[in-house]
């Protein structure tokens, strides 16, 4: 039996016997409590569930990893039913006890998924022990955002962001984690995502390198793009990838996308169930739900990310994409990188 046609039978038993306990009185719906980046859980697309399902979604928006960390990880993982991560951050979750095993077995949407995303043994990171903690929803690559009327040729290097000609013109990300992988890969590393002793004093001296060629910067997409068009950027970091390319190009600006030559990081994120759950057939409901077309396709022409089901234009080469993996030590990335920004020496920034 279909999955959705298992659940409304589920929210009909359910609703029959609660009623039958509550004389007089309207039956309890039963809630899906999401946790989901901008973008993952519109208006539109939650209503269709509803009203196919009978339940009812209460979506809760997030920003950052730490924050998603921080909500989930409140009271055991029992306020949220299902929420997407990026595979690197999902490994924590998963140590932790946060997260349960998915019964794919009646998602039929996963057949839609392109053949690298069912292959899910194959993904760092979503598969342990034989069982599958995450199912691939959306990704993107970090790759380098230029103004066109600045910039004539695509950049071919990350070197560019330190490039002195554009100094004060270049917005950066402000995030430890994923700027110590971009300097190790500017530094040509070994590792990107377990830096060594040797490692970190080259890395603090590149980050503070960018600091001083650095306009300022972005945490949030929105942000990102009011802050390159009033400041004239010439060149961005995009954490976002593509969909901060549609973002600028919908506000007027002409820019263009490169991956450069050492390859751009690349997140993959994931929907996932927490172990406090309330109801673990909704919760895969609402996945499976997110595969069809209306909802993968809104991801691309609303959020310009690529979702798992059609191959992405803007993110062609697919050979250079190098997907996070979980660092060496979060806390001292973003520790040495609020010392950075706030304008630390090197001396001071590697302080115990």
């Amino acid at each position: 039996m279909p999955l959705l046609q298992r659940l409304k039978l589920f929210l009909k038993c359910v609703s029959l016997v609660l009623m039958s306990g509550m004389a007089g009185s309207a039956a309890a719906i039963e809630v899906l409590r999401v946790l989901a980046w901008p973008g993952y859980a519109d208006a539109d697309l939650v209503r269709e569930f509803e009203q196919r399902t009978g339940a009812k979604v209460e979506v809760t928006l997030v920003d950052a990893d730490e924050v998603l960390w921080q909500k989930v990880s409140h009271n055991a993982a029992t306020d949220f039913d299902v929420f997407a991560v990026n595979t690197a951050e999902l490994q924590r979750y998963i140590a932790a006890a946060l997260v349960v095993p998915i019964d794919t077995r009646a998602m039929r949407n996963i057949a839609r998924q392109l053949p690298r995303f069912r292959d899910r043994p194959s993904i760092p990171g979503i598969v342990h022990g034989g069982e599958t903690f995450a199912i691939p929803y959306a990704y993107a690559a970090m790759g380098i955002i230029y103004d066109r009327a600045q910039i004539q040729t695509p950049p071919q290097s990350i070197d560019i962001l330190w490039d002195p000609r554009y100094r004060g013109k270049v917005l950066a990300y402000n995030g430890g984690t994923h700027n110590f992988s971009l300097v190790a890969q500017a530094l040509g590393l070994r590792r990107l995502f377990g830096l060594g002793a040797a490692d970190w004093p080259q890395a603090v001296r590149k980050l503070i390198a960018l600091r001083r060629n650095a306009m300022t910067f972005y945490v949030q997409p929105d942000e990102s793009v009011a802050l390159f068009k009033s400041r004239q950027a010439a060149l961005l970091f995009a954490n976002y990838g593509s969909q901060q390319v549609q973002l600028l190009k919908q506000a007027g600006v002409d820019v263009g996308y490169a991956i450069p030559r050492e390859g751009a990081l690349a997140w993959l994120d994931c929907w996932v169930i927490t172990r406090g759950a309330r109801n673990r057939l909704l919760a895969t409901a609402w996945i499976d739900y997110l595969l069809e077309a209306k909802p993968s396709d809104a991801l691309v022409t609303r959020q310009g990310l690529a979702n798992t089901t059609a191959e992405s234009p803007a993110n062609r080469n697919n050979d250079r994409m190098v997907w996070l993996e979980p660092v060496e030590d979060v806390g001292r990335r973003n520790r040495l990188w609020a010392r950075i920004v706030s304008g630390d020496s090197e001396a001071r920034v590697l302080r115990p």
